[in-house]
């Protein structure tokens, strides 16, 4: 594993829908507290489909983060 600083890509995905109430409430929390994150929207990348399914054991369901090899499924607050 190399040590060092990478500030190209924040570490935190989040994969969300237009259309998930969850996926706002995350979104909001996360640029409240200032989080640096990259969101994937399905609705414009569904080529990404596919791998929410993987992280999620088949699953369309969002919204999902995921920071290294952790991966949340579903949105429940902060805190």
């Amino acid at each position: 594993m190399m040590k060092g600083t990478m500030v190209s890509d924040p570490e935190l995905i989040v994969y969300t829908r237009p259309d998930c109430t969850y996926s706002d409430a995350l979104l909001h929390d996360l640029k409240k507290d200032g989080v640096e994150y990259r969101e994937i929207d399905l609705e414009e990348h569904p080529e990404f489909v596919e791998e929410l399914e993987q992280l999620t054991g088949g699953e369309r369901v969002t919204p999902v983060m995921v920071e290294g090899s952790l991966v949340i499924v579903g949105y429940h607050g902060i805190g």
